[in-house]
């Protein structure tokens, strides 16, 4: 079994202590998709980035800059790494935070149910 590495955390998780309504439901919805749209973004540069390669390598004349080719394809790998990482740390946070709030949701619910 593979020891995951832990990495110190600079600022701790928010933890909401009023009730979620319906504003704050919308803005995780527009936060999810600026999280898609930057993900989107990020892939997009990451493609730029192959085809400036591909264009550094195929010249003629500058055979001495090849290399730069090479390099471009390197830093957009990274940045496609990084931009999935990043996606899917983002999205486990919101996911996380939407399923407690339902949960409270559900319970508040339930209990106004009953009383009634």
């Amino acid at each position: 079994m593979k020891k995951r590495i832990k990495l110190p955390r600079i600022v701790q998780d928010y933890k909401n202590k009023e009730k979620i309504i319906l504003r704050d439901y919308l803005a995780l919805e527009r936060t999810t998709m600026a999280n898609q749209r930057t993900l989107y973004a990020v892939i997009r540069t990451a493609i730029y980035l192959v085809l400036a390669g591909i264009a550094f390598i195929t010249l003629e004349t500058f055979t001495k800059l090849n290399w730069i080719g090479y390099v471009l394809f390197i830093i957009s790998g990274v940045m496609v790494i990084f931009g999935v990482i990043r996606f899917l740390a983002l999205r486990k946070k919101l996911t996380r935070f939407y399923d407690d709030s339902m949960k409270e949701f559900e319970d508040s619910e339930r209990v106004k149910n009953r009383n009634e």
